[in-house]
């Protein structure tokens, strides 16, 4: 074969390799709905996730981003899963497939700041509490800095307080997982706010 038969022969089987790793990395793997309950919602959720008392500033566009979790994470295997220590850095999407979810998902969100630098791809529902690691339903472009309506500052470290503070909850089962996946969901900065601003 002549050098350029290979050299065709390789961008093919490159090409192809290219293919299959974008399907692989673009996948987004297992995810359900964030699940409903059946037993009365206390007052602090239904706060939270009510659209009167929603704030639209900070927070995904629940259309776009509803959340969505991990099905292999349940409240029957918690110490296996989520609190294990080191569990989620193994089912953490690469930094490639979040660096470029986050420039598409900007565009469509219409922040008129375009800056990558100045937002951070969040899982909504954090993976700490059994989020879905690759779906886009529960990713966003989360501003690094939000100012909400009445003046108060929220650092990009305020989202990861309260996940923080609901994993211990939830690992020390004073908390289902369930309650704990809702409560981010609907309104984190409500319930950061009603957590006492951890």
């Amino acid at each position: 074969m002549r050098r350029t038969g290979w050299a065709v022969l390789g961008g093919v089987i490159l090409g192809i390799g290219i293919a299959f790793l974008a399907v692989t990395l673009w996948l987004p793997g297992p995810r359900a709905a964030i699940p409903t309950t059946s037993f009365a919602t206390p007052s602090y959720i239904a706060a939270a996730t009510s659209s009167a008392t929603r704030t639209e500033v900070g927070l995904p566009d629940p259309k776009r981003t509803p959340g969505s979790i991990n099905p292999n994470v349940t409240e029957d295997n918690l110490a296996i899963t989520i609190c294990a220590r080191g569990w989620t850095a193994t089912i953490r999407p690469p930094s490639a497939y979040t660096s470029a979810l986050k420039l598409i998902q900007i565009v469509e969100y219409g922040y008129s700041d375009r800056s990558p630098s100045h937002y951070q791809e969040d899982h909504l529902v954090p993976l700490e509490l059994g989020g879905a690691p690759r779906d886009p339903l529960n990713l966003w472009p989360e501003p690094n800095d939000i100012v909400l309506p009445d003046g108060t500052e929220v650092g990009g470290d305020a989202k990861d307080n309260l996940e923080n503070d609901l994993h211990r909850r939830v690992c020390a089962a004073t908390m289902q997982l369930g309650v704990a996946q809702r409560l981010i969901a609907g309104d984190w900065i409500a319930a950061w706010t009603d957590d006492g601003r951890p």
